[in-house]
């Protein structure tokens, strides 16, 4: 597994979490609060989108997705760091020099 997708598949996944970080932001946080596993039922959610296409993915490599979950519109989006998360990977493809962050956020906070 060497690809940038299909480290950002794997660890979106749950399958290579020890690669980097999943933050959610404050409207998702108030939005799945009421439910006792919002958090977890949303990141499930997340970790089975599938539907990527030329138009919402050129560059095939799985970095964003979009999907309705609560009655609102949900983006997930990887980003790519350096170790210590100060400034952009030099080379996301190597897990030794790139931290990934998914942020899960509603729509409208992008």
């Amino acid at each position: 597994m060497s690809t940038t997708r299909d480290l950002n598949d794997a660890f979106r996944k749950g399958e290579r979490l020890e690669i980097g970080r999943i933050v959610i932001t404050s409207g998702v946080r108030d939005l799945v609060a009421a439910w006792p596993l919002g958090v977890a039922m949303l990141y499930d959610a997340v970790k089975k989108f599938d539907a990527f296409t030329k138009d919402n993915d050129p560059y095939d490599e799985h970095d964003f997705g979009s999907l309705d979950y609560a009655g609102e519109k949900i983006f997930w989006k990887l980003d790519y760091y350096d170790q210590t998360l100060a400034y952009g990977s030099p080379d996301p493809a190597n897990t030794s020099v790139t931290t990934r962050v998914l942020t899960i956020m509603l729509a409208q906070e992008y």
